[in-house]
């Protein structure tokens, strides 16, 4: 992906974030494969420019598309990184994630000044400061549904801006790959992508349009009308797969920081449609033969 926005990329300010973040892509690439092969493991296929991206196909997005798809996957990278190291316990493989994750928190700074400069950059809506501390003293607090429903607080709202901002970047990255999709069932599942995020956009924004509370505009004008596409098919549908899984991670953040019955159930019903979506995107994988399987543990059963 990124190999092909560095190949389309004009302006000088945004070329120099899309290179940085290729350099750091191959570092990483390059540190794993060694891992792997120090400990005779099999260095998983993934893709490769020859056969996944096609760089006669013409422009897809407008540069500053390029920054939003960073913000986006620089935070699914954050979050993987942190998950990661407090469960590794073998020192190299540690030290790995650190690195990379402290690199990768550099490069979301540099982004965010980039789109900052540019006036890009979306930001949560902000609240006045309380002027002292108060303690909730009713279980209407919780109401969402039924009752006196209070207004959201700063972390409900944080939360639904994030994840919209994230459906946004999404939607417009799917209707950019359902444009130049060659398999019709592959054409239909991205635009079915398409539609699950625009429900969730809205579903979202209307939590904030409520309390009166701005939401993320929509990014689908930063990709062209070309239907010739730069991507194969089974990196569209595997991109497709893991961005619609970290939805679910970030939904389930929200979930966790809300005190709102209704803002769960919502999100409730979010990671419903992702959690099928990604089977499906599976399903479509397994079927073409492109999925790779994971290390699984021994079946003792097999072995009789």
């Amino acid at each position: 992906m990124l190999s092909y926005f560095m190949d389309n990329v004009q302006d000088k300010e945004i070329k120099k974030v899309v290179e940085l973040a290729l350099d750091l892509s191959k570092s990483y690439k390059r540190d794993i494969e060694k891992i792997f092969n120090k400990e005779s493991f099999p260095v998983p296929i993934g893709f490769t420019v020859d056969e996944d991206v096609n760089f006669e196909a013409p422009r897809l997005f407008d540069d500053e598309f390029y920054l939003y798809y960073l913000q986006y996957t620089v935070k699914a990278g954050l979050s993987l990184y942190s998950a990661a190291i407090p469960i590794v316990t073998r020192k190299d493989i540690r030290e790995f994630f650190v690195r990379v994750e402290h690199e990768t928190a550099k490069l979301a700074g540099i982004l965010h000044d980039v789109l900052k400069a540019k006036g890009l950059l979306m930001n949560s809506p902000t609240m006045p400061n309380p002027k002292k501390v108060e303690f909730v003293n009713n279980q209407s607090f919780l109401n969402g549904y039924f009752g006196d429903k209070r207004s959201l607080h700063g972390l409900e709202i944080a939360h639904l801006f994030d994840n919209i901002n994230n459906d946004v970047i999404s939607k417009a990255l799917v209707l950019a790959f359902s444009q130049g999709a060659q398999d019709q069932k592959i054409k239909k599942f991205l635009e079915r992508g398409v539609k699950i995020n625009q429900k969730h956009i809205e579903m979202l924004s209307k939590k904030l349009t409520d309390d009166n509370l701005p939401s993320p505009s929509l990014l689908d004008h930063l990709v062209t009308t070309s239907t010739t596409p730069p991507f194969s098919d089974k990196l569209m549908v595997a991109h497709k797969l893991d961005m619609f899984s970290m939805k679910i991670r970030a939904y389930a953040n929200g979930a966790s920081l809300n005190g709102r019955r209704d803002l769960g159930a919502l999100y409730s019903r979010c990671i419903l449609d992702v959690s099928l979506y990604v089977e499906d995107a599976a399903n479509i994988m397994i079927n073409q033969g492109w999925l790779e399987q994971p290390p699984i543990a021994v079946d003792r059963e097999k072995l009789h």
